[in-house]
């Protein structure tokens, strides 16, 4: 196995201490993100790239390939064969060791990159070696422009590199080499989407949750969180922090007039996150908020928004539309998550105000009691995002299962990316693939009288899943976790 990583450009470009400095961070990015992997996966680097060697074993090729494909830094990879480098009927031989047979019947066009000191050209290499490909194999013929398949060849000094297939990678910069920011989630699109290009930045992105009432609500936003954490930037710890904000809103609700509570609640939150960051000495906030796509979003209103920090809001969808949200939502795996999430709210104003005034807003805050939303402060959860999952007070008892059990049917709760990724091959027992984020939903839907295992990598999300349904009466349902 070997494949090579390709710098994002906007690090090559960077001075070369920031450039070393860069890639230096995204090998040890790598390296503790294929540690749990395969122990003998070996990473390195030099000036230009990155490469990646490992043995070939069945599905580490794919699970190397997953891992790249979902790291920030990275403008493409591409998984190859390495040789070193001889004549041209040498370099043919190779590479049609690699290409013969997806050339059959097939257009090509002969690409080489060519790079040190040599007898030839890249043009001499292309001539010769494409020549032969076309007559010792079945293809269909050279084309020049719009080829069904291109053949790439790097020669590196004296190392010949016949590149198999490349991959798109994420962009951005790598984890670590940014600063610390705190993203407000509530699990909807626009949050997760602005927490996601926080992290393909480069910002090493903790969580702040402001639980407005509902336990259904957190899980499904610890959940979310989760999955961006360990999809995007798990190559860095960082903290999901839940405030319980539900005494905060019965405030505004008692107090502050209807048309001002969405703004006067925007406001405490950035309050409760202002005093966070301080302490957790991160720089900036992240909100999801789009530019008028709700009446708290005008630019007058997040203007007073804002009037009550002085710290950097930063704000990814500002010009965003909400189709192009739901694009990305789509693309990195959490439209599900938004669509099947089980929101609370308990501030919707009737007639909200699109033009707020700031002397009309502090007036009805006048009228909170501010010992409230410190008390919300002071009582918060802090936790690391590996530990978010593991709830010390569970709603309800459910068996777990170390075997399958005769009848039962093993829900297989998983993400359909880790699905691809990882199949749960099981001998004798019937499995089905109902994701997490649409469980809830679609439970009710199954057989009353056949007895559902849930299944998940760690046991932790199809426990918590497992304890909600038998809290919601359900008694068809328990845990399946491997020994």
């Amino acid at each position: 196995m070997h494949f090579v990583v390709k710098l994002f450009p906007e690090i090559t470009i960077k001075s070369a201490p920031v450039r070393k400095r860069m890639t230096r961070q995204l090998r040890d990015n790598l390296r503790r993100m294929f540690k749990s992997v395969h122990e003998d996966v070996n990473v390195s680097r030099d000036w230009e790239k990155i490469e990646i060697t490992g043995p070939d074993e069945e599905g580490l090729c794919v699970q190397i390939a997953d891992i790249l494909g979902r790291t920030p830094g990275i403008a493409n990879f591409s998984q190859v064969q390495h040789f070193p480098l001889g004549d041209f009927d040498d370099i043919l031989e190779k590479t049609l060791s690699v290409w013969h047979d997806q050339l059959a019947g097939k257009t090509f066009v002969l690409r080489v990159k060519r790079s040190g000191k040599h007898d030839f050209s890249s043009h001499d290499v292309e001539r010769q070696v494409g020549g032969g490909l076309l007559h010792q194999s079945e293809a269909a013929g050279v084309k020049l422009k719009n080829p069904d398949i291109t053949v790439r060849l790097e020669i590196r000094q004296q190392d010949l590199y016949v590149i198999q297939s490349t991959t798109a990678g994420l962009g951005g910069f790598p984890l670590g080499t940014q600063d610390s920011v705190i993203s407000l989630i509530s699990g909807g699109f626009d949050s997760t989407v602005s927490s996601y290009l926080t992290m393909k930045r480069g910002l090493r992105t903790h969580f702040l949750f402001f639980n407005l009432g509902g336990r259904a609500h957190e899980v499904g936003v610890k959940e979310v969180a989760f999955y961006l954490w360990n999809k995007f930037s798990s190559s860095h710890r960082v903290r999901f922090i839940t405030v319980p904000f539900e005494d905060v809103v019965g405030e505004i609700l008692s107090n502050v007039h209807n048309s001002q509570m969405g703004v006067v609640l925007k406001r405490m939150m950035l309050r409760a996150g202002t005093q966070i960051a301080e302490e957790m000495e991160v720089q900036a906030l992240v909100t999801g908020e789009s530019v008028a796509q709700v009446s708290s979003q005008t630019l007058t209103n997040l203007s007073v928004i804002d009037s009550v920090t002085n710290t950097l809001v930063l704000r990814p969808l500002v010009t965003f539309d909400k189709n192009d949200i739901i694009d990305i939502a789509r693309k990195i795996g959490t439209e599900e998550f938004a669509a099947n999430m089980p929101e609370y709210c308990g501030v919707i104003s009737k007639k909200p105000t699109t033009r707020a005034k700031e002397e009309r807003v502090v007036n009805e805050e006048c009228k909170f009691d501010m010992a409230v939303l410190e008390s919300a402060i002071t009582n918060r959860c802090v936790q690391t995002i590996d530990e978010v999952m593991d709830d010390d007070t569970p709603l309800a008892e459910v068996e777990v299962f170390s075997i399958p059990q005769p009848g039962a049917i093993i829900l297989d709760i998983r993400h359909p990316d880790e699905v691809d990724v990882r199949p749960l091959k099981l001998a004798n027992s019937q499995i089905e693939e109902i994701p997490f984020f649409a469980l809830q939903n679609s439970f009710k839907d199954l057989s009353a009288e056949t007895h559902y295992l849930l299944y998940c990598d760690k046991g932790v999300m199809s426990r918590l899943h497992a304890e909600l349904l038998v809290d919601q009466g359900f008694e068809n349902v328990a845990v399946y976790r491997p020994s």
